[in-house]
């Protein structure tokens, strides 16, 4: 099994993204061999969240020239994932164990 900063490479910051927001839908680059249960353990490992569902793509790399000569942007694996914004209280967990409804590294950006 994989570290879930291995599977988790970055947050996509895009106006798309942005928009889903409100939706409780975060957008990250994940590792391109990863199917989507290894995302959604590794989501609600690093931000203590519960994830709903994980949509997942794969998206090509662009052509790019420079002058006479072709070359291609790298190809990336996107993970649309949906956390639930408000998480079951369960009784007999822990204060420390208690699930957010947020991610907050994306608190700000709505």
């Amino acid at each position: 099994m994989k570290a879930p900063q291995d599977i988790i490479l970055r947050p996509i910051i895009t106006e798309q993204a942005t928009d889903n927001l409100p939706l409780h839908k975060y957008t990250f680059e994940v590792a391109k061999d990863a199917n989507k249960i290894e995302i959604k353990e590794a989501v609600e490992a690093l931000f203590n969240v519960e994830v709903v569902k994980v949509n997942t793509l794969n998206c090509r790399g662009k052509q790019k020239r420079l002058g006479r000569y072709v070359g291609r942007t790298a190809s990336y694996k996107k993970a649309v994932v949906t956390i639930n914004p408000e998480p079951s209280n369960e009784k007999g967990t822990k204060k420390a164990d208690k699930k957010k409804g947020s991610i907050e590294f994306f608190e700000g950006m709505f």
